[in-house]
């Protein structure tokens, strides 16, 4: 490979090929742009970088044992395709991850199962199950010197010293190349029921969520919609109702999926009139949530913050004040996704300073390249997690070639 590093886009069809290639880069210190199958392309900082390293050949499953909960796969492998052998034996990812593609202006299906854990974005159900993190038995990586090594294995106990695979969930390839990933898969439900209450205000909607949460119904998703989000989805109750929609799901099997949806019904007689979903359009509905449809065909700046659920609305009231923003809360208000008006800055000043008065993460998803390059995309950190940050880079990539710069400056 010597020579033909410096430019172009290498996709190995091996791990070790990856190996080598890395260690080559390491030695001349040549920066690399580290991807999946390159669904997330447009989120974080600009990688100057020529060269770019995917994993999209390195795919298929390694190994599934549908009675033991448990699968491996090659890290280039389509989330869709996981998805598809898991649906054969009724089990799924049960963290349901996110799909950026629609609202970065690509199809639904395109990211890699290792970009799901490099990026560490988890949906709806996330408020049960935990992150996608959480479901991460091991990894196989190659380190910024081109070495390879592995964490965890095929069951959660299976961790000794420091949690590699937390730390490379989330970590958006920044520290190494991930070539493989097991994960913990779980059953589907039988049943989903959703109600939908419609026309609440966005503080009495998270009082809402957070209600529901609070009884023993076993609620598996809460999301509300302001009204121009909610128009962009494709159920009639949901889209031509020209209303704020606050949805409630329920997952169990049949008679007590309904029996839990009739009680909750009865606790929010007090709210709204609740609208039921069945079985179809509740998993219809709560598929275009985890695509974020309500985002797609918008050329409008994206965050996603992360804050206390109590504090969310006065957060986003804070903003709505200086921009006309379009917001979806999700986990009764611990996920915002908020659209901005595309200004130089995507709102950065305004959702920067809501932060640091009501406390939480933000990220820029979607905006121009030149915005991503002038703001800061991910949340600065304080001084010691920046040093902490720092020191964990500087363990796994002493070259400082993977990824550079892709979440903060010099890291």
């Amino acid at each position: 490979m010597t020579g033909n590093l410096r430019l172009g886009f290498h996709a190995p069809a091996t791990s070790r090929e990856i190996s080598d290639l890395v260690a080559e880069a390491a030695h001349a210190k040549i920066p690399l742009e580290v991807r999946g199958r390159g669904s997330k392309y447009e989120v974080g900082r600009w990688i100057q970088s020529s060269s770019v390293v995917s994993t999209e050949h390195l795919v298929g499953i390694s190994l599934y044992e549908p009675g033991e909960l448990v699968l491996s796969a090659a890290a280039g492998t389509p989330l869709d395709d996981i998805r598809n052998i898991l649906a054969e034996h009724s089990q799924q990812l049960a963290f349901e991850p996110i799909d950026l593609g629609p609202a970065l202006g690509t199809h639904p299906g395109q990211s890699s199962i290792g970009g799901v854990f490099a990026t560490n974005l988890s949906g709806s159900r996330r408020i049960q199950v935990g992150a996608a993190r959480d479901h991460l038995l091991g990894v196989a990586c190659i380190n910024g010197w081109g070495e390879p090594f592995k964490s965890g294995g095929r069951v959660m106990k299976n961790v000794t010293g420091y949690d590699l695979c937390k730390a490379m969930a989330g970590s958006w390839g920044t520290l190494a190349v991930v070539t493989e990933v097991t994960m913990k898969v779980l059953p589907v439900a039988a049943e989903t029921r959703t109600l939908l209450c419609l026309g609440l205000p966005d503080q009495t909607a998270v009082d809402v969520m957070t209600l529901c949460l609070g009884t023993p119904f076993e609620v598996s998703g809460t999301v509300h919609l302001q009204a121009p989000l909610a128009a962009k989805l494709s159920d009639p109750d949901v889209a031509r109702g020209g209303a704020a929609v606050t949805a409630i799901r329920v997952e169990n099997f049949p008679a007590a999926a309904r029996y839990r949806v009739g009680r909750l019904k009865d606790r929010l007689a007090a709210y709204s009139p609740a609208v039921e979903l069945d079985n179809a359009r509740s998993r219809a509905f709560w598929e275009e949530i985890r695509t974020l449809r309500m985002f797609a065909g918008s050329d409008r700046p994206l965050w996603r913050i992360s804050t206390i659920p109590s504090r969310a609305a006065k957060l986003v009231s804070i903003v709505a004040r200086t921009l006309d923003i379009r917001v979806s809360y999700d986990w009764s208000g611990g996920l915002i996704w908020l659209e901005t008006p595309p200004t130089s800055d995507a709102g950065t000043v305004e959702i920067r300073r809501a932060i640091a008065e009501f406390g939480g993460h933000a990220t820029l998803i979607r905006a121009e390249r030149a915005t991503r390059a002038s703001v800061e995309v991910f949340q600065p950190l304080d001084p010691p997690l920046a040093s902490l940050t720092a020191r964990l880079k500087a363990a796994f990539d002493p070259a400082g070639i993977l990824n550079p710069g892709r979440m903060y400056p010099g890291v």
